[in-house]
């Protein structure tokens, strides 16, 4: 019978010559693409801390209110370009200046970035005048002033005055202060409506994965606690929420109430195509004071960076979606300080991520070297295992399996410890898998054709769209997905086959894994492809250099032989196994006498 030896050193220099072919392949579109490429001279305009008021035409705003007549004030810092609209006194454009925003016509990140632009963002207060007329801030004209660094917009309705008084601070922080005069005399509410319509702007080249990072997030019970919503709905009647978010891959939209928010609730959809990925609309109420609305408020639009959300000591470092409980702790405190560890030595994103896959496989060495040796030996023992199965070839499954069991338990094999290399790794692929598409420090960083490691590479287009593909094949995942597949070959030469009929083939099953990972990986970060096939590729070289240069098979069959003559104590899973197999056994054959008697 011939044996699945694994590779032989043919099939060792084939490896080799398939990685230098794909290494090859990167190199030459990397330097095809750059040759393409034009530098554009682009010239940026400075805005000042303080604009003059300007008039400016209005699309799709209240239909009482002519375009004319609605003016813009601006403020602007090095992080932040806010503009404010008269009409509803409130925020109707946020340019993030030190940032740019991805634009699907020219391929590139090259796009001013705006959180909020083009009525993608709309509030007010809300409340009931005596006659029980509804009254909405966002519908009233307000009067600009700038002063410095902060913009009042005042309103006048029925004889009160409404201020909505803005202030632009340092670390992305709009001060946000609401106060009335003679609103008492107006409304008879002790409380107002705070409502808020978003539509998230396409910002990042991975549509699909950005609009699954899109949500609302929150924090209640005086900032301790921190939820998200990702659903349809969300609900939260009964708990005060210190700040109500929408987040996005990379950025958030926020608002902090001083006082809190109460009896809050959302929905939210996407949006298939165009420039919005979802609609998110959001409800809650805020305290008044006398039928007096003074409440104070923060509004954030800032990037959603590690170091600085934990500034803030408002837990919004929740927003971050790092995983939770002990993989969120592996992206906070193991890869993050990694990478950046490595990258202050001046490598490129891409070579970084290569050194951190090179040292997470010398952490896991010695766990990946009893995982190898034992893959060696089950190899040894194989012609054995196979000479069993050929003489009770037609005897009881189970026979055959005690059998085996008692082969692997004479050589001294456990089969339970190549679980274990995979039970750690787990944790490990979970963690990367939220590390890759939101570590911000990754994006918009390139390598080779992959322009965004946190998006996926395009470089072979599709004519058409393959469901669950798309309509391009990446690189970085084909090429994953080649080693996956020789790593497979080379570890299931030993795999035993099935003994009863009707159970599955898992060498078939292990050979479909590879091809169902590719359509995973396609539309993943491109950075968590490249690290997986650097990761593969290693593991293959790991078990290249066991086999040929440091497990002599001789030596290990001499030592399984030296074991079969050694009284050997039968371990504690080893006996629950056996006794399950025979109380099965025992269960079996007294089926059988009961249907040969019906007979």
């Amino acid at each position: 019978m011939q044996q699945n030896n694994g590779i032989d050193k043919k099939q060792m220099i084939s490896f080799a010559v398939l990685c230098l072919v794909l290494f090859g392949f990167m190199f030459y579109f990397q330097n095809k693409q750059a040759g393409e490429e034009q530098l554009k001279a682009q010239q940026q305009k400075t805005e000042q801390a303080k604009t003059a008021v300007k008039q400016t035409q209005a699309t799709n705003i209240n239909p009482n209110v002519t375009p004319n007549a609605i003016q813009t004030a601006s403020l602007s810092n090095k992080e932040l370009n806010v503009e404010f609209s008269s009409l509803g006194g409130q925020v109707s454009k946020v340019q993030l200046s030190e940032y740019k925003a991805y634009d699907h016509k020219t391929d590139k990140a090259d796009l001013p970035l705006y959180l909020i632009n083009k009525n993608n963002s709309n509030y007010g207060f809300q409340f009931k005048d005596k006659t029980g007329k509804v009254i909405n801030t966002k519908d009233l004209v307000f009067s600009p002033s700038v002063n410095g660094n902060a913009v009042t917009m005042t309103a006048n309705y029925n004889g009160a005055v409404i201020q909505f008084i803005y202030t632009l601070l340092p670390k992305y922080t709009l001060d946000f202060k609401v106060r009335t005069q003679g609103l008492s005399t107006v409304t008879s509410d002790n409380k107002a409506d705070f409502i808020w319509d978003y539509n998230v702007r396409n910002l990042e080249k991975g549509r699909a994965q950005e609009q699954s990072h899109s949500e609302f997030s929150y924090a209640f019970n005086n900032y301790k606690d921190y939820d998200y919503d990702g659903r349809t709905t969300m609900e939260e009647e009964k708990e005060t929420l210190n700040w109500i978010g929408v987040k996005q891959q990379f950025f958030a939209s926020v608002i902090e109430a001083k006082n809190g928010f109460t009896q809050s609730k959302g929905n939210q959809e996407n949006v298939e195509e165009g420039e919005y990925l979802k609609k998110l609309n959001y409800e809650g109420f805020v305290q008044m004071t006398g039928s007096e609305l003074n409440q104070d408020f923060m509004w954030y639009f800032m990037p959603l960076d590690l170091p600085l959300l934990k500034s803030y000591d408002k837990n919004f470092d929740e927003i971050l979606p790092l995983g939770w409980s002990f993989i969120g702790w592996m992206n906070r405190g193991f890869f993050m300080p990694m990478y950046n560890i490595i990258a202050d030595w001046g490598l490129t994103a891409g070579w970084v991520i290569f050194l951190m896959t090179i040292i997470v496989k010398l952490i896991l060495s010695p766990i990946m070297y009893k995982q190898h040796k034992l893959s060696a030996m089950m190899k040894v023992i194989r012609p054995e295992i196979d000479e069993v199965n050929a003489k009770l070839k037609d005897a009881d499954p189970m026979k055959k399996q005690q059998a085996t069991m008692e082969i692997y338990r004479k050589a001294g094999v456990n089969q339970m410890a190549g679980c274990l290399p995979a039970l750690v790794q787990i944790p490990i692929f979970y963690a990367l898998f939220r590390f890759f598409p939101n570590f911000i420090d990754l994006r918009g960083q390139g390598f080779w054709f992959a322009k965004d490691l946190t998006a996926y590479d395009d470089l072979i287009k599709l004519p058409f769209k393959i469901p669950f593909l798309g309509d391009h094949l990446s690189v970085f995942a084909l090429a994953c997905t080649v080693v996956i597949l020789i790593y497979t070959i080379m570890t299931s030469g030993n795999m035993q086959q099935p003994q009863q009929e009707g159970m599955p083939n898992m060498k078939v099953l292990m050979y479909i894994f590879p091809i169902t990972f590719l359509f995973f990986l396609n539309t993943s970060a491109s950075g968590l492809s490249w690290y997986y096939f650097v990761s593969n590729a290693i593991n293959i070289l790991i078990i290249l250099v066991i086999k040929y240069w440091i497990l002599d098979e001789k030596k290990i069959h001499a030592q399984i032989q030296a074991n079969k003559e050694k009284p050997k104590a039968e371990g504690k899973f080893q006996k629950r196994m056996r006794e399950m197999m025979e109380k099965a056994q025992e269960q079996q054959k007294a089926q059988e006498q009961i249907r040969n008697k019906k007979k």
